[in-house]
């Protein structure tokens, strides 16, 4: 227990990536104020929007106006997911902190995804991380399918390696090990992880992690064990799989406070003012938050 952190930081990105599959359009005022709310609960790190082509992503083809709408406060930083050159020259007049660039662990995924191989797709990103560097923006990599793959299944530990190698020769400065399927169990977790701080101090690595499987929760505690201490959730549970039909997708960020609280990790954010921004998308979404201590905490309520 002694080598669990003491505080944690998450980067919710419910705004981004939670948001992004949704089929009808949810209104620029109201991806503001889901900003406004999780920075009123504390939040310090938020991926706020993308800024990719809006024939692939219309749900985020508001991405300018949104960062536009937001009010910011000193000491959040506030990121933005650049798929290529002509995504980071729209991002970087809305000032962004921190750009996020991606590649998968596996090539199938890669191939699928957006059509190139991992080489290819870290040779695409290498002008962008120059580019965003040379403006002084940080860049965060996320290597997703880090613990299966939709269309090859197992992903190894040397598989992770070789893309977190890569992603370290173009100057990528913060990984993020995502479970972009969330069949990872807690081992296997540790495994790949244990690659990326081969290659990436501590402070520097992060984990993501989709609760299709229910194992999010389970993954993070097997992160903690290992001293890491930054984790992506997404308030209300927000954002489904889309490879598996009906499936949840991000861990809720209400469900990751409420474990870290009962562990005596500080997080610095206020689960109560977190249920309300869960609440307020969801309400927007019609429908009920996928974050069980979000449901069980508003049931609470309404009884009282």
């Amino acid at each position: 227990m002694s080598q669990f952190p003491s505080r944690v930081t998450l980067v919710d990105v419910g705004p981004r990536d939670g948001l992004q599959n949704e089929k009808e359009p949810v209104a620029t005022e109201h991806k503001a104020q889901l900003v406004h709310m999780l920075q009123a609960a504390g939040l310090k790190e938020i991926e706020v929007t993308s800024f990719v082509s809006p024939k692939w992503v219309p749900q985020m083809a508001d991405n300018a106006a949104v960062m536009a709408a937001i009010e910011r406060q000193p000491g959040v930083r506030y990121a933005v997911l650049t798929p290529n050159m002509k995504g980071l020259e729209a991002a970087i007049p809305t000032r962004p902190d921190e750009i996020v660039v991606f590649a998968a662990a596996s090539e199938a995924f890669s191939q699928k995804n957006i059509n190139c191989s991992i080489a290819e797709s870290i040779e695409r990103f290498a002008p962008v991380v120059e580019a965003a560097k040379a403006a002084g923006i940080k860049v965060r990599g996320a290597l997703s399918c880090a613990l299966g793959c939709p269309y090859e299944g197992e992903i190894s530990a040397d598989q992770v390696e070789r893309v977190v190698r890569l992603m370290k020769g173009i100057g990528v400065e913060h990984l993020g090990v995502a479970d972009t399927i969330g069949v990872g169990t807690p081992r296997k977790v540790q495994a790949a992880m244990e690659r990326a701080l081969k290659h990436y101090p501590l402070v520097e690595v992060s984990g993501h992690f989709h609760d299709t499987y229910g194992q999010a929760l389970a993954n993070i505690y097997a992160c903690l064990e290992l001293g890491v201490h930054q984790f992506d959730t997404s308030v209300a549970g927000l954002g489904g799989c889309p490879y598996a039909k009906g499936a949840t997708g991000n861990v809720a960020s209400e469900d990751v406070v409420f474990m870290l609280n009962g562990l005596g990790i500080e997080t610095g954010i206020n689960l109560d003012r977190l249920v309300d921004a869960g609440a307020f998308i969801s309400g927007v979404l019609g429908r009920l938050p996928v974050s069980r201590v979000g449901r069980a905490l508003l049931a609470k309520r309404a009884a009282a």
